[in-house]
């Protein structure tokens, strides 16, 4: 995808952005160009799924019958994986094609009867019941209005059982750094979300890092502008080199970390 297709399509609203991504990318092999970085090469998507898979496995443990809301769900990648170790999915996309894929993935691998899948904006969230587990995976960072990002964190307060836990994954540097934010996203900082997590009655149960390898933040702000062969050849370069410290160190070194992974729970819980 060049430089004016991505503008084109990011000057979108919100729900007719998704809808674009989804139908572009959505069912070609695993979906990761539709969920991951839009249009981007399939390695660097599968890096950054790698990356993701270690950050976020200790803290997506389930028991069967647990109840899990997975806000932002796409095609179903963390939903499914939730869904084979027993627990119950309800999967929220914006995406009508997001939410109509993975409900064909999850019938696919036979797992109808533990996922349901409805399209919804999270800042207008209107499913039921409370969760034990509240999954979300790069969304928060692209609502960009605060008045809608304090509704659809307050409405994952809410739907947090007693006992359970929010774990979110966000573009968060420990500091403010903008160079990478467009009209559909913004790197927030880490003091920007624990104000937002607190302002909705959550405390933070721990932090933990994802990619602290700085290179790729520092190409892609540039990477559409290059020429086709020149933005690979770098890409595959930052890829390399990045990959084995992130895997390694990712979640252990968190304040040099872009993205962050977040364990939430509700305050009074906390200090019980």
């Amino acid at each position: 995808m060049g430089k004016h297709d991505f503008d084109t399509i990011a000057a979108l609203p919100p729900s007719a952005y998704w809808e674009q991504r989804a139908r572009r990318y959505a069912h070609a092999r695993e979906g990761l160009a539709a969920v991951c970085s839009y249009g981007m090469p399939e390695f660097y998507n599968r890096y950054i799924q790698l990356c993701q898979q270690l950050a976020l496995d200790r803290w997506l443990r389930v028991t069967p019958g647990n109840r899990v809301l997975d806000v932002g769900c796409g095609v179903g990648r963390w939903s499914l994986a939730l869904a084979r170790r027993g627990a119950q999915v309800t999967g929220v996309d914006i995406s009508e094609t997001m939410v109509a894929e993975a409900a064909r993935r999850a019938a696919a691998r036979g797992l109808s009867q533990r996922c349901q899948f409805v399209a919804q904006d999270l800042a207008e969230l209107a499913v039921a019941g409370s969760y034990d587990l509240i999954v979300g995976v790069t969304v928060l960072q692209h609502i960009l209005g605060e008045h809608r990002l304090l509704a659809a964190m307050a409405g994952l307060s809410d739907r947090l059982a007693p006992g359970g836990r929010i774990v979110l994954l966000e573009a968060a540097p420990t500091r403010r750094a903008g160079h990478c934010d467009s009209p559909i996203f913004r790197a927030r900082d880490v003091g920007e979300y624990l104000a937002l997590f607190d302002a909705c009655g959550l405390a933070v149960r721990a932090i933990t890092g994802v990619d602290p390898m700085p290179l790729k933040t520092m190409l892609l702000p540039y990477y559409r502008a290059l020429p086709r062969p020149a933005a690979l050849a770098a890409l595959a370069a930052v890829t390399a080199v990045s990959l084995p410290i992130d895997a390694v160190l990712g979640r252990k070194l968190a304040r040099a970390s872009w993205h962050k992974v977040f364990v939430l729970e509700h305050a009074k819980q906390l200090d019980a």
